[in-house]
């Protein structure tokens, strides 16, 4: 009878440790030679010290005689229940009674031409051993172990499918039938722990019985979780790949890591305190796979290149970032005589990365003093460089100075590693980056175009309610493009959500459908990263309200207004409104503490977001929030947090405590509500963060951004919720889906564009070819200012008599796509006619003196003659938005063409009219907010006592007054409008609004009375 296939786990592992010994020459050992004791293979060990260190080995055999074995293997185990087997194999251990050093583990010579090194390095003992009886107190086995001369370092329990088990069932046997407290399993004893079977490998650092925690090892599949498919084994990859000597030597000297985190708590008392951690971080394919492909890359072309790694939220983006700096600083051609790259420097704005590669380097590198981080601009920037620095870690407020720096040092090559999509920049510091570019020595050229990309993004960010929020990538970008990209840098950008321009500026181009595309050099994508479980799909559970709300006319006349703006403005008047705020306020407090606290969210732990559209919104809804949470005498309290001053109140003001502290005062548990207007929506990790209420239009990046302020993951958080006020379903499944997957850049931006423009331009005869030549010439010649303007005036002149309006506003519109189209295609494309940039010298002067000023506002003064008659929220649904891939995004816009928007004007009464059957819905009785106060109002604006006390008392007091004759004046209508006091009597909300909208409608009253007097 044949042999039929082993399809058992046995199988499985044959078939694995057959390959590791065969393609690549491990030894294989006979279980009985482990020792479970010492949890080591004593022979092997010996082995390799007698082979590699004899004169060594001699010394120690005479001073401890026939205790040598004895000795070291005592000294050997308690170095590594100190310090752990990683720093054992990568610096050795020392005989304190012989002063005699030995080494574990000789690692990977950069240069093949080092023999002794090399010889070294092959001496190394790699083995396998199977079904190891791993504890001296039972016959319990692992399946399987590997060995680095003769010390344990991974271990692995195999399932086969086929016996109808799987990686799961591996899982489960680690934690619940591997005990934590056996020598072997205790922290740092071995790098990794392997559950594998045929389809996925999960890898543990630490058992902790249940509490333990498997991590994927993962490819990916369709940019999504597990592995391709393949002719063979899925997995293979592991002993094809991974567990190769020079993989694993690698992996052992370069990246795995046991570490001391210290984390801040807070103790029963409220006050902060620090408990240190220790934590042995083993890479994520993904991890490994990046970096190594960025290292060959860089070691193949050397410097001057740029990168744009795509990894979501959840990537583990700062380890990634710390593997790579340390490794770059040491990458070596491919001779391995010279350094690729003199020095690294990154540029991040996360305050723990700066301590994060510090402690990295310090494990990896064996002098001290590589790393040092610039806090003070180029001096001391000059002087890590002399003093040989090699890491220098920077802030994007800084990173200006070293750019100018870079440029100055012409012998020396850098990479750049950026972090750059971390946080958002607010126009403030925005513009203090403009002051501090400003007097760089820049020449003229590199000035004007930094100077344009650095207005846009000051521009951009002086919209409260901009759809795209600007980051640390938008800068980094200008900065980049400012100086064409050195060729003595390399730039490794790191985002999760790459825009157009920089898919651009850093992606791979690849060719797809006649079109030049554009892709991230590496990708670990959001749909990955939420189906292994790394953040959560904050998509999940997404709710939408409607708004409906009725305005009334309260003047006589019938003004007429521009439809479109005054459209806008009713909306935002609307939605800004204090009744409205009152009642989104109201809503989002109760669905907290009825759907997210009493249903005992996240352990009863939960906290929430709230984003407003404008910084005067957060501040209204802070006093609201602290009124209604006194008032129903809730335990928990909100923070509000938004830029500089608004109406006299800042943040810190509000709050009763410093701007610097929100997020360590947002740690404690009575603050759950985070309100905020254009802050902590990017970059800001609160794992708590449970729920969002959305009462601002997002879209794009920004809306990706914002919403995944939920998406980190905890131990208690099973599900996220948000609730929109301001966004459609559809909105956000548009901003999500270009990111979901991989993102890629549609086509590339068309340079023949731009000769279009200058056509279309010259066409206009506003200025000469040799007016041109002439102008660019004297300004690179730095002539008196004065030439300058007389030029541009002559040119100026022209456009304003010869040019029709329309002709203006075309050419305008022109001139500012030319500029801005030049500025981005000088990076890209390598033009040969000197004409295109002479002539974007002179427009982006010549642009200033266009005027073309924001036309007159035509709905100006609307907001005076309307007020608000009823408004309403409805539930529209809760939707779980499921994503596919979505559509390439679309390079920058080079539209040639401007024109006359002619204002549609009409009368007010239409306008509202039209708007309340757009926004309008049927109101119940408890919407109607204004129309029956009005019936009622001047009754109550009579009365004596009422006028004496708003003549002499505060509001406050007046209001109690207010309140006690609106319900005596209701009481006298109880039989001709008794459903009004039913209502009044029955519904708390309406009573209160109802006397609130009375209190203000009598003020206004008295007021009036006051002026017609005067």
């Amino acid at each position: 009878m044949t042999k039929q296939t082993d399809t058992t786990e046995n199988g499985l592992e044959r078939h694995i440790s057959q390959y590791l010994i065969e393609e690549n020459k491990y030894l294989l050992r006979e279980n009985k030679v482990y020792d479970n004791v010492s949890c080591l293979d004593k022979e092997l060990v010996f082995q390799f010290l007698e082979t590699t260190q004899p004169k060594a080995v001699a010394k120690l055999k005479t001073f401890h005689k026939d205790l040598y074995e004895q000795k070291i293997i005592k000294r050997l185990n308690d170095q590594i229940q100190t310090k752990g087997v990683i720093e054992v194999l990568r610096k050795g251990i020392t005989d304190g009674f012989t002063d005699t050093k030995l080494n574990l583990f000789y690692d990977k010579p950069v240069s093949v031409y080092n023999a002794d090194a090399n010889a070294l390095y092959q001496a190394n003992l790699f083995s396998v051993m199977r079904q190891v009886y791993f504890s001296p107190k039972d016959k319990k086995s692992l399946d399987m172990m590997i060995f680095i001369n003769g010390i344990p370092v991974i271990s692995f329990e195999l399932k086969n499918e086929l016996t109808k088990q799987n990686v799961q069932h591996a899982i489960e046997q680690y934690k619940y039938d591997r005990n934590p407290n056996e020598e072997l399993f205790r922290l740092g004893r071995l790098m990794v722990n392997f559950a594998v079977d045929t389809e996925e490998i999960w890898m543990c650092t630490q058992l902790k019985k249940e509490k333990s925690y498997f991590l994927p090892f993962n490819k990916g599949y369709n940019n999504g979780a597990g592995n391709p498919p393949k002719d063979g084994i899925k997995t293979d990859y592991l002993w094809k790949e991974i567990l190769t000597k020079n993989s694993l030597t690698n992996i052992a000297q370069n990246f795995c890591q046991l570490i001391t985190e210290e984390k801040e708590y807070l103790d029963e008392n409220g006050k902060i305190k620090i408990k240190k951690e220790k934590k042995l971080i083993f890479p994520r394919y993904h991890q490994l796979f990046a970096v190594r492909n960025l290292l060959a890359d860089a070691q193949e072309k050397g410097s001057g290149q740029k990168y744009l790694i795509q990894h979501s939220a959840g990537s583990g983006k700062s380890n990634s970032i710390s593997w790579l700096a340390h490794q770059v600083v040491g990458l070596h051609d491919k001779s391995g005589k010279e350094n690729i790259f003199d020095t690294v420097i990154v540029v991040t704005d996360r305050r723990v990365l700066d301590a994060q590669i510090r402690n990295n380097i310090k494990q990896f590198q064996q002098v001290n003093g590589l790393v040092e981080a610039i806090t003070e601009g180029s001096k001391q920037l000059m002087e890590a460089l002399e003093e040989g620095k090699k890491i220098i870690i920077t802030t994007i407020q800084k990173f200006p100075h070293i750019v100018e720096e870079i440029g100055e040092l012409p012998g020396t090559n850098f990479a750049i590693i950026i972090d750059e999509a971390h946080s958002s920049l607010s126009g403030q510091m925005a513009r203090k980056l403009n002051e501090t570019l400003s007097k760089l020595n820049f020449n003229h050229a590199t000035q004007f175009e930094l100077d344009e990309d650095l207005e846009e993004i000051t521009s951009m960010v002086d919209v409260e309610d901009a759809e795209e929020t600007i980051t640390g990538e938008d800068l980094i970008r200008a900065l980049v493009k400012s100086r064409k990209l050195l060729p003595n840098a390399s730039y490794f950008a790191f985002t999760a959500t790459p825009k157009n321009k920089t898919l651009e500026l850093f992606g791979v181009p690849f060719e797809e459908g006649g079109k030049t595309k554009f892709r991230a050099f590496h990708l670990y994508s959001m749909k990955q990263a939420i189906e292994e479980g790394f953040i959560m799909d904050v998509l999940q559970n997404y709710t939408t309200y409607q708004s409906y709300y009725a305005l009334l006319k309260k003047i006589e006349d019938d003004p007429e207004y521009d439809k479109l703006r005054a459209q806008k403005k009713l909306k935002a008047y609307v939605e800004s409104h204090e009744h409205a705020i009152k009642k989104k306020a109201i809503l989002i407090i109760e669905h907290f503490m009825e759907n997210v606290i009493r249903k005992k969210r996240m352990g009863g732990f939960a906290k929430a977001m709230l984003v407003t559209s404008t910084r005067a919104n957060a501040v209204k809804y802070k006093k609201i929030f602290d009124s209604y949470l006194n008032k129903i005498n809730s335990p928990y309290k909100a923070i509000v947090a938004f830029s500089g001053e608004i109406d006299e109140q800042t943040e810190a003001k509000l709050n009763g405590f410093s701007s610097s502290s929100i997020p360590t005062e947002f740690e404690k548990n009575e603050y759950r509500f985070l309100l905020v207007a254009d802050k902590f929506q990017t970059g800001f990790d609160q794992p708590l963060l449970h729920t969002m209420y959305v009462d601002k239009k997002l879209g794009g990046v920004n809306a990706v951004q914002t919403l995944s302020r939920l998406n980190r993951s905890h131990p208690l958080k099973k599900d996220t919720f948000v609730l929109d006020f301001a966004n459609s379903v559809d909105d956000i499944e548009k901003a999500f889906k270009p990111y979901f997957e991989s993102t890629f850049l549609g086509e590339a931006t068309d340079p023949n564009k731009l000769f279009d423009l200058q056509d279309a331009l010259d066409n206009h005869q506003v200025y000469t070819k040799e007016q041109i030549i002439e102008f660019s010439e004297k300004i690179l010649a730095s002539v008196p200012i004065d030439q300058l303007h007389a030029m541009l005036d002559s040119s100026s002149a022209i456009f304003k008599k010869d040019l029709s309006e329309e002709q203006q506003i075309d050419f305008r519109a022109k001139v500012k796509t030319y500029v801005r189209l030049y500025i981005f295609l000088s990076q890209i494309v390598e033009f040969e006619n000197p004409y295109l940039e002479r002539l974007y010298i002179f427009l982006n002067h010549l642009q200033n003196k266009l005027g073309g000023d924001t036309p007159n506002d035509l709905g100006k003064g609307i907001l005076d003659n309307i007020d608000m008659d009823s408004y309403r929220l409805q539930l529209q649904g809760t939707t779980e938005i499921a994503l596919g891939k979505g559509k390439d995004l679309k390079p920058i816009p080079t539209d040639m063409r401007g024109g006359i928007n002619q204002a549609e004007t009409d009368r007010l009464s239409n306008i509202l009219q039209s708007f309340n059957d757009r926004y309008g819905t049927q109101f119940e009785d408890a919407d109607k907010v204004r129309q029956m106060a009005e019936n009622i109002a001047s009754n109550v604006a009579k009365n004596q006592e009422l006028i004496t006390s708003i003549k002499h008392s505060d509001d406050q007091n007046a209001r109690i007054t207010s309140d006690k004759v609106v319900s005596e004046e209701l009481l006298k209508h109880v039989t001709t409008n008794f459903d009004l006091y039913k209502l009044y009597s029955d519904n708390k909300e309406f009573k209160e609004d109802f006397s609130a909208m009375m209190f203000g409608m009598v003020k206004e009253i008295f007021n009036k009375g006051l002026k017609n007097l005067n």
